[in-house]
């Protein structure tokens, strides 16, 4: 029997995007809507057609009004598109009442984003984490489309009749599919409780990197540690955390994480979910806060990012500590390059100008976060001849600030260390 010559490739889903513009809202709708796009093609979604469609007054029923509806429903019969993406928020009415009049699927901006979201996890935690916030979002909705409710009900023992007894039944399989992903997400946090608590036995400071979906932070993480994790010109190319250890200017090492981007809007079943994730970020000696400097939207970006940080508690007794990084300056039109790099010099340290793809302004970063978590008492200390081992010690683990040998042979040395470093140092000296 002979094989096909190609495989079948999956179905083709063609999409109309569409951006609703609010009245007062203070972000680019062009800006906005190719976003949108982004998001779409990240969905593997072929988007035949976009536009931005304003809204003077929203009506509860459709979000649009009648008119914008109809011209809509034409739209997307003239591109003959599968699917419709909303670039907002819609109600589960809303919703509903749009997949009627348009006689397609809709999407809206949240439903789009947990789906991109649940095809990139990766890690077990990930995966959890994902499906926690799909299964919230979705028990609000007819259930439609968790086929794998199927599978799970046969092992219940009980069917379904049509109507509102299959939805209850559906949206009690999901209530109790929460309750068990909430337990496992609390383990998660207890172990991460554990690791956090390991690690602050560890005499490195830790940095976390944020910043707005696509800013370039996988880039930069790999231009500061060698690593080479995925880093793509892609909307949420990173979901799972990454952790390496990089070395600082004067020796000094530091952890440092990489970790999912926030966008505008970022669905509040997300912010819950990766609560665990978040954490990281909290319990951080500096954040880094990478920034598409190129972007005509940078602006509202950083404020959409420092509006997701605002609902991070900060961890108990260590205050937060934030560096601007304006990456992307590669990106900037010449004429305009050499006043960003000024603009970042004037902000008394507060932000750094860097191409994480070039390397221009990386080193100075590197000198910024060194002095930034650089905060560690000096101690003095004097070591023996015989006591190479101790001193290669001090270097690996702290920052040795000056070193004097005298006539014999002993080794005077003034070095920061971390608390934690200091205690394992007494305890290895004796």
């Amino acid at each position: 029997m002979s094989k096909p010559l190609v495989d079948h490739a999956p179905p083709v889903v063609s999409a109309l995007v569409i951006h609703p513009e609010r009245h007062g809202s203070d972000r680019d709708p062009d800006v906005r809507l190719e976003e949108a796009i982004g998001l779409a093609a990240a969905l593997d979604l072929e988007v035949r057609a976009a536009e931005v469609a304003r809204i003077r007054k929203v009506t509860p029923a459709t979000l649009f009004g009648r008119g914008k509806v109809d011209e809509i429903l034409a739209l997307r019969h003239a591109v003959e598109a599968d699917v419709v993406v909303v670039d907002d928020s819609l109600t589960p009415i809303q919703q509903r009442n749009l997949e009627k009049a348009w006689e397609a699927k809709v999407i809206d901006r949240t439903g789009l984003i947990l789906e991109i979201f649940a095809r990139r996890a990766r890690t077990a935690e990930g995966k959890l984490q994902v499906e926690l916030a799909r299964l919230d979002y979705e028990r609000s909705r007819l259930v439609r489309t968790w086929t794998h409710l199927e599978r799970q009900r046969g092992g219940l023992g009980k069917t379904g009749g049509p109507g509102e007894t299959q939805i209850e039944l559906d949206r009690r399989i999901i209530a109790d599919r929460i309750v068990k992903l909430k337990a496992d997400l609390e383990e998660v946090r207890r172990t991460r409780g554990l690791h956090r608590k390991a690690r602050s036995k560890v005499p490195h400071p830790t940095v976390a990197l944020v910043g707005y979906t696509n800013a370039g932070k996988s880039t930069l993480f790999n231009r500061l540690t060698g690593a080479e994790v995925m880093a793509k010109d892609l909307l949420f190319a990173t979901l799972d955390t990454t952790q390496r250890t990089i070395q600082l200017p004067h020796g000094r090492p530091a952890i440092i994480s990489d970790t999912v981007g926030f966008i505008s809007d970022l669905p509040h079943e997300l912010v819950e979910a990766f609560r665990a994730t978040l954490e990281e970020v909290a319990e951080a000696d500096l954040i880094l806060h990478v920034r598409d400097i190129a972007s005509p939207d940078s602006a509202a970006q950083a404020r959409d990012v420092e509006a997701v940080l605002e609902r991070i508690p900060e961890a108990e007794g260590k205050p937060r500590r934030i560096l601007e990084v304006w990456n992307k300056i590669d990106l900037v039109d010449a004429d305009e390059r050499g006043l960003t790099v000024a603009r970042a010099l004037n902000t008394d340290g507060r932000a750094v100008a860097v191409s994480a793809v070039t390397g221009d302004g990386v080193e100075a970063l590197r000198e910024r976060i060194a002095a930034l978590i650089d905060d560690e008492p000096e101690i003095e200390l004097t070591l023996d001849p015989s006591q190479g081992e101790a001193l290669a010690w001090l270097y690996q683990n702290g920052r040795v600030l000056s070193r004097e040998a005298d006539d014999e042979g002993r080794v005077r040395v003034k070095v920061r260390l971390h608390t934690a470093a200091l205690g394992r140092f007494e305890r290895m000296i004796g």
